[in-house]
């Protein structure tokens, strides 16, 4: 490959990420309507989204992913009225995973099928800190769309294994969270029950490793969390904290480092 060919390929891929990036910023745009109205059992499609303080309809320019925000000075142009920086917030991360996603993955079905779980991801987190819910709608449908796009993957590479061991591990983590939440209905709802099974697809698909590192990190991040939250806040061990957002870091570390850590553990028994 000659010099002028490397320049060609390296711009290629940083206009590939700039295109990703800016597509992260329109999701997270979208997922913040997502997790405003969803819970609200609002539709997500119209009407259009409007200041909730003064009702004035949001315009065309001030609703450029976080651009707008900044411009604004976060408050609404029509009533002066605070925009909350989550929505700014959730537009960057979108944007800032799909990045990752695109690192990890590159271009091709697994960067949909992640990218996908990344943007749901945030939408429940955006959610469940707020409401403590995570809702069917969102959750059941993650299942038929990761099936289908896995499914496709394999019939293109024509090895059907990854398939079957996303499905085992949707299961697994499925059933265990199930016993987990009949044993101590109190501290697991049947919400993460349903999304468990989804990130354990997600993690089966890429090994044991990463099934075995997400679900076990989902619990250390969720335990570490709830003992600075109860030390700080000074709130009793009854205080319910949201568990769907762990599940969904765990799986960010089964996903990035579940292979490294599972061969570097399994290495010191050899």
């Amino acid at each position: 490959m000659t010099e002028l060919d490397l320049e060609q390929t390296g711009a290629l891929w940083w206009l590939t990420v700039a295109l990703v990036a800016a597509l992260g910023l329109v999701v997270g745009s979208f997922l913040n309507v997502v997790a405003w109205r969803v819970p609200r059992g609002e539709s997500i499609s119209h009407p259009r989204s409007a200041c909730p303080a003064c009702g004035h309809p949001v315009r065309a320019r001030d609703n450029v992913p976080v651009v707008s925000w900044l411009l604004l000075r976060g408050k609404c142009r029509d009533c002066g009225e605070p925009i909350s920086a989550r929505y700014p917030l959730i537009e960057a991360a979108t944007s800032v995973l799909f990045v990752l996603v695109l690192w990890h993955f590159g271009l091709g079905i697994e960067f949909v099928a992640f990218a996908y779980l990344a943007a749901l991801g945030v939408a429940l987190t955006s959610i469940d800190l707020s409401v403590q819910r995570l809702p069917d709608v969102l959750v059941l449908p993650a299942y038929i769309v990761l099936l289908v796009l896995f499914g496709v993957a394999c019939a293109l590479s024509g090895d059907w294994w990854p398939l079957a061991r996303a499905v085992i591990g949707g299961a697994a983590l499925f059933s265990f969270y199930f016993v987990a939440a009949l044993v101590y209905p109190g501290g697991m709802g049947f919400g993460d029950v349903k999304l468990a099974g989804v990130i354990g697809i997600a993690l089966g698909w890429l090994g044991w490793g990463p099934l075995v590192v997400g679900a076990f990190s989902a619990f250390l991040l969720g335990g570490l969390a709830g003992i600075i939250i109860m030390a700080v806040t000074k709130s009793g061990r009854r205080t319910r904290i949201p568990f769907g957002p762990w599940m969904i870091a765990g799986a960010a570390v089964g996903v990035a480092y579940g292979d490294s850590v599972w061969d570097a553990y399994t290495g010191t028994w050899a």
